[in-house]
Formats: structure tokens, C-alpha cells, sequence
């Protein structure tokens, strides 16, 4: 197995940053530079989806865990590795935490992830503050 993960805090309510987190993964949010998504289905725990990063090829991923303003998870399977990416949403004093973790697993996860995760993951810190930032201009 290999992970990573970034935190970050806004001073947004949790339930802001949540509306913004789920209407892009259902597809009701688009901006510059982020993933497309499209549901087939409800927003719910089976649902697949058609994941389409920034200039790239779509492929097919599947929601794992939902729980309603606290944790959406989705993953992909490639071969003999899967991603799995999760958000965690939590409440602090000044606003909302929220934690963006990679998790490589599967077969090939040791000898994949190394190369594959930091690839992946490298954009993270840039795409959750664009996602606060979507988040107050809805607010």
C-alpha cells in the first residue's frame, strides 16, 4: 500500500465547503483546471461515475463512502492497482478542516505507488484551494 494526504483549513462553515465538495463530484460544479465529473445515478454509496481529469482521458470510478457532510470516497481500479480518494470534513474553531488522502492498493500498489501516488497527488494542495475558493464564491 502507499498514501499520501493534504490538509488544509478554511474559515468556511463545514456545510460550504461540503455543497461545493459534493456538487463537484456530481458535476453541478466545474471551474478552471478542476476534474469533471459525471454521476450515473444518485449520490450515494455504488454509484459510478466518469472521472475526467484536466486534459486527459476519462475513465471510471465508483463512490465507496458517503457520509452527508463529513467523508466522500471514490475509487478506480487500473489493472492491478486501486485509487482510492477520499475527503474527510471536520469542524474547528475557525472554520472546517479537510483532508484529501490517496491510497494505492492492490496488487502492484508497492511497486506502482512510488512513481504513480506523487504523480497524482502533486496537485492537491492547488485544487482544495480552489475548491475553498468555488466554495465562498457560492457561499
Amino acid at each position: 500500500m502507499w498514501s499520501t494526504e493534504h490538509t488544509g483549513t478554511t474559515a468556511l462553515p463545514r456545510t460550504v465547503v461540503w455543497t461545493a465538495l459534493r456538487d463537484l463530484h456530481t458535476g453541478d460544479l466545474t471551474y478552471p483546471g478542476a476534474d469533471a465529473f459525471e454521476l450515473h445515478g444518485p449520490f450515494a454509496v455504488g454509484t459510478e461515475l466518469t472521472v475526467t481529469p484536466d486534459g486527459q482521458e476519462p475513465f471510471t470510478s465508483v463512490i465507496v463512502d458517503l457520509a452527508e457532510g463529513e467523508t466522500y470516497a471514490d475509487r478506480t481500479e487500473f489493472g492491478d492497482v486501486v485509487l482510492t480518494f477520499r475527503h474527510r470534513l471536520a469542524d474547528t474553531p475557525e472554520g472546517t478542516r479537510v483532508t484529501h488522502r490517496l491510497e494505492i492498493t492492490g496488487e502492484g500498489a508497492d511497486a506502482a505507488g512510488p512513481e504513480l501516488g506523487p504523480q497524482i497527488s502533486a496537485d492537491f494542495p492547488e485544487s482544495m484551494a480552489a475548491l475553498f475558493e468555488q466554495a465562498a464564491r457560492r457561499a
